[in-house]
């Protein structure tokens, strides 16, 4: 995963960022909002030694909107009860936040349904939690 450029959307306390630290991503860009996590992932980055990953505190639904870099995954991990789940894919897609085979890994409720999305590839579910695969196709 050296090559590995991430973005981690709804980072929390980054525990998604520290993992794909750990295996060497060497890009990591957390977003997130709350200013209390902002400074509890730096502050924990730098004592792991996470030099790459850079933390933004913003609005996720405005990040996405704003940012005109290429990633090789895209993680979004929002509140279940965040209105506008569905908006994610089509807003990471429609801005080309994605490089060419990157894929985009959304962790939601079952109440969120993308089967009908045109670049949903998988669906997995582990209990009440379902994770929803998107990329293009090639």
């Amino acid at each position: 995963m050296t090559s590995l450029e991430a973005l981690d959307l709804f980072s929390g306390t980054g525990s998604i960022s520290y993992e794909f630290a750990s295996r060497g991503c060497h890009v990591i860009h957390a977003v997130e909002i709350d200013p209390h996590h902002v400074a509890f992932i730096r502050a924990t980055a730098a004592k792991l030694g996470f030099g790459q990953i850079r933390v933004i505190r913003d609005d996720v639904f405005h990040f996405l909107t704003i940012c005109k870099l290429q990633y090789d995954i895209v993680f979004a991990d929002p509140p279940y009860d965040m209105p506008h789940t569905e908006e994610i894919p089509d807003l990471v897609f429609g801005h080309e936040l994605l490089k060419p085979d990157g894929m985009l890994i959304l962790e939601h409720s079952k109440r969120s349904d993308f089967t009908g999305h045109g670049y949903l590839f998988d669906h997995r579910r582990y209990g009440n939690v379902h994770f929803s695969f998107f990329k293009r196709e090639q």
